[in-house]
């Protein structure tokens, strides 16, 4: 098989912008790969930090474990499918013409010995099957799974009294800011401790005032609604 081309810069990147957009970019390992066959795809979960060398987070097509691996271990490279070679067919060689059978001359019958009578042999013993200790043998170059970052998250309200969560794994961000109920954020600070509780209870507390606000406003609106519909209708 030919060398396989390692990853550039660019491809790297494209890598993290595959990743960064949702996708699971596949990549193929190359003959400095440790611990893995030569031309095996596997699926890209996570890049970290270059400086850090094996910055590659994969997992090996038919593996659950995810390992870490450098910029010259994997390429984008699909390698070529290995092709069989065939074996030429040796010339067969013509059997020489066999000379014709010649009648024997008859001879004379001879008594035949009895038959002996053959003693039953006792039965072998069975050999016990060798331990297959292979299976179980661990493999020596297998990498250990990296263990997984820790996750960050961050809730933040605005003046309107929106709340927005937002949640990162190590240095990549998983989630964006997305909104969430105000409910949502009061049943998940009073279960969580009792400053985390009163710390956001001001801000739960405007909240609650400006739906006040507003539900008295539509009151009144409806009121003088209904005022014109009944002036309408009389």
């Amino acid at each position: 098989m030919p060398q396989a081309r390692t990853l550039t810069s660019d491809e790297i990147s494209g890598l993290r912008d595959e990743l960064t957009s949702g996708g699971t970019p596949t990549v193929w390992f190359t003959a400095t790969a440790v611990g893995v066959p030569e031309g095996r795809s596997g699926k890209v979960v996570a890049l970290d930090d270059p400086a850090e060398g094996d910055f590659i987070q994969i997992r090996p097509a038919g593996s659950k474990d995810v390992l870490s691996f450098s910029a010259a271990e994997v390429t984008v490279v699909k390698p070529p499918r290995k092709r069989k070679e065939t074996q030429p067919v040796a010339a067969r060689t013509p059997e020489p013409p066999r000379a014709a059978a010649t009648a024997p001359e008859p001879q004379p019958a001879t008594p035949q010995p009895a038959a002996k009578t053959r003693e039953p042999q006792p039965a072998a013993k069975p050999v016990p099957a060798a331990d297959d200790t292979s299976k179980s043998a661990p493999t020596a170059n297998r990498r250990k799974p990296k263990p997984p970052a820790g996750a960050t998250v961050i809730l933040t309200a605005d003046q309107a009294g929106q709340w927005n969560v937002e949640v990162s794994t190590g240095k990549k961000r998983v989630l964006r800011p997305t909104p969430v109920s105000t409910s949502a954020v009061a049943q998940a600070a009073k279960s969580l401790h009792e400053e985390v509780a009163a710390a956001v209870e001001p801000l739960l507390e405007a909240a609650r005032e400006q739906q006040r606000e507003r539900v008295e406003q539509l009151e009144r609106q409806l009121a003088e609604a209904q005022r014109m519909l009944h002036e309408l209708t009389e």
